[in-house]
């Protein structure tokens, strides 16, 4: 076996999702939950079938963030692993309850927008994600002026009242 790291490739600000799932059926599943969860998003969905012709398979509604799931999925190429890429402006946090309760989808493996690497594993069968490096490592422990900072943030941004 053959352990590999492949980098996300994406604009800096740009949010993404990597999961797995487990049928052709989630390219389908997986926009209507996007759609309807929030309507008039931007994505791009990408899915590595990992039977039959196993091909990448894309939908969405941005032709970009399409592009980037296509690109970023095939370096992956993990059997039933799916990566949807969100338009600026439109965050996880709005999608991945719907997400995750598409019947297909077997867990997700992030949501994020920071730098990301892929660790994934190779052998004569295929290729399978052990996990992710999600930015970067913690740098200390927030202070009080820290904690105020947050709170601020958050209420400054709409997330809480």
């Amino acid at each position: 076996m053959n352990l590999h790291t492949v980098a996300i490739e994406k604009p800096l600000e740009t949010n993404f999702i990597l999961g797995q799932t487990h049928f052709i059926k989630t390219v389908e599943d997986v926009y209507e939950a996007m759609v309807t969860a929030v309507p008039g998003i931007k994505f791009g969905l990408a899915f590595c079938e990992a039977s039959g012709k196993c091909l990448v398979r894309t939908a969405g509604t941005d032709a970009e963030m399409i592009e980037l799931a296509r690109k970023n999925a095939l370096e992956i190429g993990a059997g039933h692993s799916f990566i949807v890429f969100l338009g600026q402006g439109y965050y996880p946090i709005n999608v991945l309850n719907s997400i995750k309760m598409v019947p297909e989808v077997c867990h997700i493996i992030c949501a994020t927008a920071n730098p990301t690497t892929v660790i994934v594993a190779e052998n004569e069968q295929g290729r399978g994600i052990l996990g992710v490096i999600d930015g970067f490592s913690p740098q200390g422990v927030e202070d009080e002026e820290e904690i105020a900072w947050r709170k601020g943030f958050l209420r400054m941004i709409g997330y809480k009242a």
